[in-house]
């Protein structure tokens, strides 16, 4: 749990600081059938208002502006900010955090956490999105997950995952926690399948670099990590000298709906 005086867990602050440009490059872009998602399930559109909080560098937000709502991100770290503004320069992007969002009661249809909420999973969080969403306001939750039926995919998740610690991380289920919350209804799941093509470095290695906890690593414990992607890419028929890779995702998305005034 973070302490009052600093609501972004350490490996965030640090290393999202340290690896806005890895995530922009490395990270998955969504799946464009989210656009369908967000209009059916959260009501989005024309005339509604969304928050993209934990927005980050903005790899979600261009999602939210396909439905044609007006988008507010909501980024507590700078780097992640400033990536987000130069990209998107129409989407207004504010400081502000999942306990704090510096918006009034009752003003937005809907709010939309994409690979984030596992870092604020709190009630007091929860109780803050609850007061900034209109009566019937939706609550969405989206993250894109390596799809591990695939077997060197489960052996770089592997290797990924080796330095996590007690990160939060969607994987744990921890977030989970926090539901059923009084004044949202129960969860509703849906899965999409995605992909992320390009060239190596950038999915592979890229992705590896964009992470908090191994961007905020120490250069020398980064290098061992990257040394054991290297040796996996070698060892792999589907990676070994490929100039393109794919590597396969599912995409889960979940909603509440606001019940209580």
């Amino acid at each position: 749990m973070n302490d009052s005086k600093n609501p972004i867990h350490p490996a965030a602050a640090n290393g999202f600081t340290k690896g806005a440009d890895d995530y922009v490059r490395g990270r998955p872009d969504y799946s464009p059938e989210l656009v369908g998602w967000l209009r059916d399930s959260l009501g989005l559109g024309p005339g509604k208002t969304a928050v993209d909080l934990g927005a980050g560098t903005g790899k979600f937000t261009p999602r939210l502006l396909e439905t044609g709502a007006r988008v507010i991100a909501v980024e507590p770290v700078a780097a992640m900010r400033g990536k987000l503004s130069a990209a998107l320069p129409q989407v207004e992007a504010i400081v502000g955090t999942a306990d704090a969002i510096p918006l009034p009661g009752d003003s937005v249809d809907a709010v939309v956490c994409a690979q984030s909420f596992h870092w604020f999973a709190t009630r007091e969080a929860l109780a803050e999105i609850h007061r900034v969403l209109k009566r019937g306001g939706r609550l969405g939750l989206v993250w894109n997950l390596r799809d591990e039926r695939t077997g060197w995919v489960a052996r770089l998740g592997r290797i990924m995952s080796r330095p996590e610690g007690s990160t939060p991380r969607y994987y744990s289920g921890a977030w989970r926690a926090v539901f059923p919350f009084p004044g949202f209804g129960p969860l509703q799941e849906q899965h999409f399948s995605h992909s992320h093509t390009g060239a190596p470095e950038e999915v592979l290695l890229g992705r590896v670099r964009s992470i908090s906890y191994i961007a905020a690593l120490p250069p020398e414990e980064q290098a061992k990590i990257e040394e054991e992607v290297r040796a996996l890419m070698a060892a792999e028929p589907e990676l070994r000298g490929k100039e393109r890779v794919t590597v396969p995702y599912q995409t889960v998305a979940f909603f509440v709906v606001k019940s209580g005034g």
